[in-house]
C-alpha cells in the first residue's frame, strides 16, 4: 500500500531554507501575492515599511520594492530545487491608478526577468483565461476613442525549469510509467490557453478555509502537479494559502511541503481535510469516468483503440498509458503540523 507525507510550516517564505534542504524538491506550484493589487497592500506593507509612503508617491518604485520582497522566495527556491525540477508560478498583471494615472504593472514580466537571473529556463508559459459572466469586456467610458481599456480576462502560469532535462534513472522509469496521464488530457491541458479552468472552486468544504479569495482552483494545480512531476515527489507551495497544492497533491500520490505565514490557515486545513476525502476521492473516480466515455464514443463511431490497462482494466490510446495507475485515499491521519496518507487501488470494470 503506498503512502504521501504532508508537512506545513507556519514561517515566512523569504526564509524557507531554514526548513528545507537543498535540491531536495522535485516540483513547486504556487502563487504568490500579486504586486499592486490592493488586496494585498497591506501584507508588502507588513513585509517592508517603506512600501506604503512611496506608493502613492512613486508607483513604479513601490512596484519594484514590492517584488524585491518576492525575489527572496524566488533565490530560496532555485536553491532547494532539484536539477531538473520545475517552478510553477501563478500570477496576474495589476491595473491600478495613482496619481490620477491608470497603468499597467507586468507582474509576470518582473518575476520573469528575476528568475532567469536566477539561472532557471522560462519554458513555453500558460494564459489562464478566467470564464467571466461580464457583460462589459473593457475598463473605462464607452465608444470614444482613447477612452476604454483592454480588460485583463488572464492570468499567466509562468514554468521555470532549473538546468537541464531531468535523466529519469531505472528504478524511477516504472514510477514514471504510473505516472501517466490519459492521452485526451494531454490534449486539452499542454495547449498555452486554458479557458476551462473555472476561477472559483475549491475542494474544501469549510468555509473558513476557503474564505481566502486569492486562492486558485484545485483544477489548476491538479493539472500542473500530474504534468510535471511523478508519484513519490515532493511538491512544494511557499504560499500556502488554502492548501490547494496539497490537496491536489494528496490526490495525485504525491508528498507536499506548505510554507504558510498565518498559522490559523495550517490548523482550520487540518481539522477539516479529513472530512473532505470523499469530494477528493470522486474527483478521481469522475476522471476514469470521463476517460470510459471518451473511450465508448470512439468505439461507437468506429475508430480503433488499439492498447489496454490491465491494471486499471480500461483501453487507452497509447502504450504510455498501460502502466497508469489511479488510486483512492484509503486513509488519513493528521497531526499538529503534518499528515500521512494511504492508498488503495480503484476496482474499475471496462467501459
Amino acid at each position: 500500500m503506498s503512502c504521501s507525507q504532508h508537512t506545513f510550516y507556519a514561517q515566512d517564505s523569504r526564509t524557507l531554507q531554514e526548513v528545507i534542504a537543498q535540491e531536495s524538491v522535485d516540483l513547486v506550484v504556487t502563487s504568490p501575492p500579486y504586486p499592486m493589487i490592493q488586496m494585498w497592500d497591506e501584507l508588502f506593507f507588513s513585509l517592508n515599511p517603506e512600501i506604503k509612503p512611496i506608493l502613492a508617491r512613486d508607483p513604479m518604485y513601490a512596484f519594484e520594492t514590492m517584488h524585491k520582497e518576492l525575489d527572496k522566495v524566488w533565490l530560496g527556491l532555485a536553491a532547494i530545487l532539484k536539477e531538473g525540477a520545475f517552478l510553477i508560478i501563478n500570477i496576474g498583471d495589476a491595473t491600478r491608478t495613482l496619481q490620477n494615472n491608470f497603468q499597467l504593472f507586468s507582474n509576470h514580466a518582473r518575476i520573469i526577468q528575476k528568475c532567469l537571473s536566477l539561472g532557471l529556463q522560462n519554458l513555453p508559459n500558460i494564459l489562464w483565461r478566467k470564464p467571466t459572466n461580464a457583460p462589459n469586456k473593457f475598463m473605462g467610458s464607452g465608444m470614444l476613442p482613447s477612452g476604454a481599456y483592454v480588460t485583463l480576462e488572464h492570468e499567466h502560469i509562468l514554468i521555470f525549469r532549473k538546468g537541464n532535462k531531468a535523466n529519469f534513472q531505472e528504478e524511477k522509469r516504472q514510477i514514471r510509467r504510473e505516472s501517466s496521464y490519459f492521452w485526451e488530457e494531454r490534449n486539452i491541458w499542454f495547449s498555452d490557453v486554458w479557458d476551462d479552468v473555472m476561477g472559483s472552486k475549491q475542494m474544501l468544504k469549510n468555509k473558513d478555509v476557503r474564505s481566502r479569495s486569492a486562492a486558485y482552483p484545485f483544477e489548476l494545480a491538479y493539472r500542473l502537479i500530474n504534468m510535471y512531476s511523478c508519484k513519490g515527489d515532493t511538491i512544494l507551495d511557499p504560499f500556502w494559502g488554502t492548501g490547494t497544492t496539497s490537496l491536489a497533491a494528496l490526490s495525485s500520490e504525491r508528498n507536499s511541503i506548505g510554507i504558510e505565514l498565518e498559522p490559523v490557515f495550517i490548523n482550520t486545513f487540518l481539522q477539516s481535510v479529513a472530512q473532505d476525502l470523499d469530494t477528493l476521492n470522486q474527483y478521481t473516480k469522475q476522471r476514469i469516468q470521463r476517460h470510459i466515455d471518451f473511450v465508448t464514443k470512439r468505439k461507437e463511431i468506429g475508430k480503433e483503440i488499439k492498447h489496454f490497462n490491465s491494471s486499471m482494466n480500461f483501453a487507452v490510446m497509447t502504450t504510455q498509458e498501460q502502466d497508469l495507475v489511479l488510486k483512492e485515499i484509503a486513509s488519513l491521519e493528521t497531526k499538529e503540523s503534518s499528515m500521512q496518507a494511504t492508498y488503495s487501488c480503484i476496482k474499475q470494470r471496462e467501459g
